[in-house]
């Protein structure tokens, strides 16, 4: 059988939301994705990242930002602190064209939120999260925002040294008690 070759030129960009949660205490929150077989994360020891994902059809990109953090952490306590001024685009590796991310789309577009949690650690709830979604994560840690470029998969490693200049000044504001 001949299978016809994917070329990520032929590919949309999946329009996505990323949200980067802050604690009072300046540090970011992270979750250790669950390894799925054939996708952009089989395989790869770097499995941190900040929540993220799609945004549906006619949603407004801060809208999808709150409905994903939810999904994925359970976390509903936040204050926004800011907006990425621009969308940043990521490409799927080679080898990931036509497998990761279901194969349809070449990478991610991405309009990335800062906020502040302001609940109780008991909020997070990961697996299960609520709602009955599928667990994305195993695991989830506060970190350092400077060391998370470090612990992502490499080929979004780009978009996470923008996310983190571009919100590195709110590690510095501590919630007022």
């Amino acid at each position: 059988m001949n299978q016809a070759i994917v070329k990520a030129e032929d590919l949309p960009y999946r329009p996505c939301v990323g949200v980067m949660i802050l604690n009072r205490n300046g540090l970011v929150w992270a979750g250790r994705r669950i390894p799925d077989g054939n996708s952009e994360y089989d395989g790869s020891p770097q499995l941190w990242q900040m929540p993220q994902g799609g945004i549906d059809k006619g949603e407004d990109p801060l809208d999808a930002a709150y409905r994903e953090l939810y999904e994925e952490t359970g976390i509903r306590t936040v204050t926004l602190l800011a907006e990425a001024r621009d969308w940043i685009n990521y490409d799927l590796p080679p080898q990931l064209i036509g497998i990761g991310l279901k194969g349809k789309f070449r990478g991610q577009t991405q309009r990335w939120f800062a906020f502040r949690f302001e609940g109780d650690e008991s909020e997070i709830t990961i697996n299960p999260p609520p709602g009955g979604h599928e667990p994305e994560f195993d695991a989830w840690e506060w970190k350092s925002m400077h060391e998370l470029p470090e612990l992502i998969v490499p080929f979004k490693r780009a978009v996470y040294d923008r996310v983190v200049s571009e919100f590195s000044h709110l590690a510095d504001l501590r919630a007022a008690d």
